[in-house]
């Protein structure tokens, strides 16, 4: 291994699990995307499987210099005190357990945190925020959330996010409004203590969000491992952003 492999930051990318087509048996892994995006910022992807083992998850977060949050289904809402909507989709329970706790750890010890779709509204839950369940239902009038699902390949922006002034996110990305792609019907609510709102779509709902303690904590509701190779490579500047504080935060652990 050289040198240069050694000096980049390990990041945690936690897994999801999925039936294996035409067997009994469970897959473990993670869109392919959000790896090359860790490679491409200068970091080494680490998947971290879901375990009720909590040993082996606390020695796989011991490894890690951030951690990576990424989309999927949605979060149980009895976390949030909610009964679930009749719109609510598939929970996974586990992974709601096993995110959590590694969401809470790396707050506490000040470990960078990039929550991408799925990922910041576990991050806003894990910090005591809420989620609307299903946004055409609660939020009438809003756009269509979901309207990059219906078109071919994950690339499709579909509205504009407004940055606000000043974020490390306008700055890092060098603008206050930038396209982006959308996949979700759910979207924060009450926003937990700790995070501050820096971008929102045209219609209000909450599209970025950014700790407002020490510490790297970013999270985003679109898909920027989608993006920032070819349709905005603006975004690979979000990644490799978040790779240099994985970088520091290993060096000198803030």
């Amino acid at each position: 291994m050289t040198n240069g492999v050694e000096a980049r930051p390990i990041i945690g990318v936690i897994a999801s699990r999925f039936p294996r087509p035409g067997s009994d048996s469970i897959l473990a892994g993670i869109g392919e995307q959000y790896l090359l995006a860790v490679e491409g910022g200068g970091g080494i992807p680490l998947l971290i499987h879901l375990t009720h083992d909590a040993a082996v998850l606390q020695a796989h977060y011991q490894r890690c210099d951030g951690l990576l949050f990424a989309g999927g289904g949605d979060v149980d809402p009895a976390l949030f005190g909610m009964a679930p909507h009749p719109k609510l989709g598939t929970v996974e329970p586990l992974r709601d357990e096993v995110e959590l706790a590694l969401a809470r750890w790396a707050i506490d010890d000040r470990k960078p945190v990039l929550a991408i779709c799925r990922g910041i509204q576990l991050l806003n839950i894990a910090l005591g925020g809420t989620l609307y369940q299903d946004i055409p239902s609660e939020l009438p009038g809003a756009l269509d959330h979901c309207a990059s699902s219906k078109v071919p390949g994950r690339a499709h922006v579909a509205h504009s996010i407004a940055l606000q002034a000043g974020s490390w996110l306008a700055e890092r990305l060098g603008t206050d409004e930038l396209p982006g792609n959308t996949f979700h019907h759910q979207a924060l609510r009450d926003i937990a203590p700790g995070l501050r709102v820096v971008g929102r779509a045209p219609d209000g709902i909450v599209e970025a969000v950014e700790g407002d303690g020490p510490g790297f904590v970013v999270g985003v509701q679109c898909h920027p491992e989608d993006l920032w190779e070819r349709a905005d490579v603006r975004w690979a500047r979000l990644f490799a952003g978040f790779v240099e504080a994985a970088r520091r935060y290993a060096q000198v652990g803030v």
